[in-house]
């Protein structure tokens, strides 16, 4: 389960320039490929591990997600991991894409036509990476990110392609 809160401190990497962003509530979507298949699996364990948590452990996970604006990551149909997301109105105002976690992380983007480039380095958990953010106006965006990350002492390389789309102008109470 370490490499999901990398994954998920790949969204919290991205801002976006000169670019505006609807606020409001946001569906996120993300499939994640490693080189190596056993990180492949031992990704899709974790998150079949999060349906399974323990009732005090899941309302924790919960918590901690819903103070960010967002709900648990679930499997989505197609593989990948799917999560709604509240982008308020300050983050519009700073261009700010949504999170799902936080974390001792830095962040660089530049801009370029349709979107930004994006680089990032995290302390805890200790992960990197560099990608690209098109948007499709304000209410939708596509991301791909190449991210290295260490699982079990090692380096690992995963890629990172996520969407985001908006869902409304309000934020929903995040459900689990």
């Amino acid at each position: 389960m370490s490499r999901l809160p990398a994954i998920l401190l790949v969204l919290a990497a991205a801002h976006a320039g000169a670019q505006t962003i609807r606020p409001g509530q946001w569906e996120l979507s993300s499939k994640m490929k490693s080189a190596n298949p056993e990180v492949d699996q031992a990704m899709s364990a974790a998150l079949q591990q999060l349906n399974n948590l323990p009732p005090a452990q899941r309302q924790q996970m919960e918590q901690m997600m819903a103070q960010n604006g967002a709900t648990m990551p679930r499997l989505s149909g197609d593989g990948g991991v799917a999560m709604r997301a509240c982008i308020t109105p300050e983050m519009a105002a700073r261009h700010e894409l949504p999170t799902g976690q936080q974390g001792q992380c830095s962040s660089h983007t530049q801009q370029v036509s349709g979107g930004m480039n994006v680089t990032f380095s995290c302390a805890n958990p200790p992960s990197s990476g560099q990608g690209q953010v098109r948007f499709q106006g304000d209410t939708a965006f596509t991301m791909h990110m190449n991210v290295t990350t260490s699982a079990r002492g090692a380096p690992e390389q995963m890629a990172v392609d996520t969407t985001g789309r908006w869902l409304a102008p309000a934020c929903a109470q995040p459900q689990p």
